[in-house]
């Protein structure tokens, strides 16, 4: 069969919602677990499984050539090359960044040689890929991307009376020799900075719109043995985005980001090659982020989507390994397509009627089905439905 059922894999990490995931699988969640991300491809940790049995995976290993197209087979190496989710951020997570392929290629021989096990927490190369990642809203949705204009730091720094001190790190301009300033400094210096800040900002009210109000949720949540997180310094250093509902944004190598919160849709290159700089209880490394981050001013460019048909909008990124799209339908509507690489698709709104050769079946809100490269179905709406996509873009096969 080419066109069929899967189910994702669920990721209960501490930073996720308790709502969203399960009212999108019709499950319950009595004790108020987090549920964080849907995992919707092969990815080792957590890949998706077939309804009528086995796993995504070893579907594709039995012909990768003809499951994922000779093409992508050859370029990915037999791998179906993207990872597919649903993310629910209830609590800010990670300052961070990505490597670029032939970073990451040179990183994991690297830690390979010295012994690092493969599954160890300070490991930062966990593979050779890199990890780009496209992103849609769902939800209202909050992020940090990329450095501010370099006007725009000068004026931070000068107007939070806290920052003052860090001007003398700021001279000329040089994003770079303040952000290592900041990132080095001793702990006993970053708590002495933030401390008053701490104080100042929970006697006052701070609009959602402004780095205060993450600042000052940040210290609810990542403050520890009374030691405070440096990642608020990135807070009011990073560019503050607000997404609604169907805009996306696109997160390039060497880019720092970190999500506040919302839901949304994520889609990335098969990868789990993360540098983190703050904001997490997982490993830091403040060396190798610095090494592999673009500090430079990044304007945030939203994404809006290009309209290919009067059914599906396709959000496209310089990136070989995915491509996303958001597919509308209005009751009784049909939707065709033949694939010339690997779909995975998921139903956020509605009910449709999913038709090819293999027969029919039905996908509900919240359920999913892959369909294999050169092969057609098409989509009938039994009421409005909204469907995301996952595919391999056609100019990188």
């Amino acid at each position: 069969m080419k066109v069929f059922p899967i189910k994702g894999a669920i990721q209960n990490y501490a930073w996720g919602g308790t709502d969203f995931i399960p009212a999108l699988l019709k499950q319950t969640n009595p004790t108020a677990d987090p549920f964080a991300e849907l995992w919707m491809g092969a990815h080792d940790r957590g890949p998706a499984t077939i309804e009528t049995g086995g796993a995504l995976p070893e579907y594709i290993a039995t012909n990768p050539t003809a499951i994922l197209s000779k093409a992508v087979a050859e370029r990915f190496n037999n791998r179906l090359p993207f990872l597919f989710k649903v993310l629910d951020v209830n609590k800010m997570l990670s300052i961070q960044s990505h490597p670029t392929k032939a970073q990451a290629e040179i990183g994991f021989a690297a830690e390979n040689a010295a012994g690092v096990p493969i599954k160890a927490k300070h490991r930062n190369f966990r593979d050779d890929n890199h990890k780009p990642e496209v992103m849609v809203a769902l939800t209202e949705f909050w992020l940090l991307h990329g450095f501010r204009a370099k006007e725009e730091i000068e004026i931070i720094l000068d107007k939070v009376p806290e920052f003052t001190s860090l001007q003398t790190h700021f001279e000329g301009g040089n994003m770079y020799t303040l952000y290592k300033a900041i990132m080095h400094m001793p702990q006993a210096e970053v708590d002495a900075l933030l401390a008053p800040l701490r104080d100042r900002l929970a006697a006052k009210d701070c609009p959602k719109d402004t780095p205060d109000y993450w600042a000052k949720q940040a210290f609810d949540d990542y403050t520890r043995d009374g030691h405070f997180d440096r990642g608020i310094f990135s807070i009011y250093l990073f560019n503050l985005v607000r997404l609604r509902e169907g805009e996306g944004i696109f997160q390039a190598a060497g880019v720092p980001h970190a999500y506040l919160e919302g839901v949304n849709m994520e889609l990335m290159a098969n990868s789990d090659n993360v540098f983190r700089g703050g904001l997490t209880p997982k490993h830091i490394d403040v060396p190798q982020l610095l090494k592999h981050l673009l500090i430079d001013s990044v304007k945030p460019k939203i994404l809006l989507g290009e309209q290919v048909s009067d059914t599906e909008r396709v959000y496209r990124t310089p990136a070989p390994d995915f491509e996303l799209s958001r597919i509308d339908l209005k009751a009784t509507q049909r939707h065709q397509h033949s694939t010339t690489a690997p779909d995975i698709l998921i139903v956020l709104e509605g009910k449709v009627e999913v038709q090819s050769t293999d027969g029919t079946f039905t996908r509900t809100r919240g359920e999913v089905f892959f369909a294999a490269a050169n092969t057609a179905y098409e989509l009938l709406a039994r009421e409005k439905a909204v469907l995301y996509r996952a595919t391999v873009p056609s100019g990188a096969k």
